[in-house]
């Protein structure tokens, strides 16, 4: 049974984003939001019959809004804003992320801010449970006046024009997928076509997936800086929460905590604690993982209360305030941009702290006794050298991403709009971010593992054991002579990305933080 999301007057949840997005979720419009949703179209349409204009009912748009549109006209200005704002241009965007767009328009809608009817907002809760996804392009959003040409490409399928995929995934006209669906278009009306348009769902909805994937991915990280540490003989008394509530930040405690609870037990750890261990101190990438990944948590949980904040507004303009019809600048993308670009920067340094890591495997320098390249035959094999090629040309890649997007503004409309946020920009690059660092992770993992392997017959932890176990069951071979290695690497991606490394670790030891 698909589950189901309520849109209602109050705010959704991020989970609730991730439902609709990727799960299919069915969604329905909560009682008290059609009762909203009746109330201030009530006040539109009086507002629209009275002899002075209103901006966004009665009159133009952006730098036209000083013509004032006849009655008569008024359906078509709604049909031509939209078809007009319908400019998008390169590759098809992600399901996943219109699909979130359509939800966030939708809960905004549902606020009753907007002036559109029950109707029009029900249509648009039956396109994503019918899974009729608008194409909407990858350029257009300046991420002000929100996120216009990605919105109005939906707004085009509620109009039963434009290109949309049907449920299995098949290009088809907008015209014939709602047909197909029982569902018939919509006959905009005034102030709805703008309504339909201007908000910041686009960027909102990509910060949110990035925030459930990141959640995931911190805990990731951590494994996989327990199986380095474990792996490269380090010391798991840097980790100890004395050590790390005389720096008190909550992130940092977290994954120290986490480190702790990976290392119980190791065999390995336990073998160099003793006396006559001349090591007194191992590197940063080493002892300084919970300062870099502590640090990356408490920005994500920043981003988390900046996404809250936007999933609890309504975003339009412009807004229907009791009897009146208000002109706002709430649509300013500026707030969500700045927080995608913070994590663009965290999700590049953990990244980086991770690829260091697993370096370290590789030189036989500074492994401790590992072969180079954790090579079967060195020389004849070329180990995992490679994989670490993959991972400083992922965070190169990273690097470049972190270049923040929100400090960039072109002016747009006649100088009408002439301070823009970029928050759509900065949102799709977070999204390869959080893939290239989903990447990176994996090779630390599968390499660490390796390493794990290699010192037998000391026993690694119940926890990171239990990682390696996984990956040797799910196309990630042990060590041996060299061979294709990027299906495995694929297979590790996978493991990670699916959350399966992190759950089999808390099958052992709990909950991880």
């Amino acid at each position: 049974m698909s589950p189901e999301v309520v849109v209602d007057v109050g705010p959704l949840s991020v989970s609730e984003v991730v439902s609709v997005a990727r799960d299919g979720a069915v969604v329905r419009l909560g009682p008290d939001a059609l009762v909203a949703l009746a109330r201030a179209r009530s006040v539109v349409d009086v507002l629209a019959a009275a002899p002075t204009p209103v901006y966004g009912i009665s009159t133009g748009f952006g730098a036209l809004a000083t013509r004032h549109i006849p009655t008569d006209m008024r359906a078509q200005l709604q049909r031509s804003l939209v078809r007009s704002h319908a400019a998008g241009s390169g590759p098809e965007v992600e399901r996943e992320v219109v699909r979130a767009l359509m939800l966030l328009r939708l809960s905004t809608l549902a606020t009753g801010h907007t002036g559109v009817r029950p109707e029009t907002a029900q249509l648009l809760a039956s396109l994503l449970t019918h899974g009729i996804t608008p194409v909407v392009h990858e350029y257009g959003s300046l991420g002000c006046s929100g996120d216009l040409a990605p919105l109005a490409h939906c707004a085009l399928a509620l109009m039963g024009e434009g290109s949309v995929r049907d449920a299995s995934g098949e290009l088809v006209p907008a015209a014939d997928a709602l047909a197909a669906a029982g569902l018939t278009p919509v006959e905009l009306v005034a102030k709805e076509g703008l309504a339909l348009i201007n908000g910041t769902d686009g960027m909102l909805g990509m910060l949110a997936l990035a925030i459930h994937d990141l959640r995931l991915l911190m805990r990731t990280a951590d494994v996989a800086a327990a199986m380095s540490v474990e792996g490269q003989l380090g010391t798991d008394r840097v980790f100890a929460a004395d050590l790390q509530a005389i720096r008190p930040h909550p992130g940092q405690a977290a994954s120290a905590a986490n480190l702790v609870a990976l290392l119980a037990d190791s065999g390995i750890v336990a073998s160099h604690r003793g006396p006559d261990c001349n090591r007194v101190q191992d590197a940063y990438s080493l002892r300084c993982s919970p300062q870099v990944h502590g640090g990356a948590r408490d920005t994500l949980e920043h981003a988390a209360v900046v996404a809250g904040r936007e999933l609890a507004s309504a975003v339009d303009n412009p807004v229907v305030v009791g009897d009146r019809v208000e002109s706002n600048g709430n649509f300013h993308g500026a707030p969500v941009a700045y927080v995608l670009d913070f994590l663009a920067i965290v999700t590049a340094d953990v990244a980086s702290i991770s690829e260091r890591r697993t370096d370290r495997f590789l030189d036989k320098a500074r492994n401790h006794g590992l072969p180079p390249f954790l090579a079967h035959d060195p020389g004849v094999d070329s180990g995992l050298m490679i994989a670490q090629y993959t991972q400083a040309a992922i965070v190169s890649e990273l690097k470049r991403l972190a270049n923040p997007a929100s400090v960039d503004s072109i002016p747009s409309s006649a100088m009408q709009e002439d301070h823009v946020s970029m928050g759509w920009s900065a949102a799709r690059k977070l999204r390869r971010a959080v893939d290239g660092l989903t990447r990176v992770v994996a090779i630390e993992v599968m390499t660490a593992a390796r390493a794990l392997d290699l010192r037998a017959p000391l026993a690694a932890s119940p926890a990171t054991s239990a990682v390696v176990r996984l990956l040797r069951e799910g196309g990630v071979p042990g060590p041996g002579p060299d061979r294709h290695l990027s299906p495995e690497i694929e297979a590790c991606v996978e493991l990670v990305r699916s959350g399966a490394v992190v759950h089999v670790v808390e099958e052992v030891i709990g909950e991880l933080q």
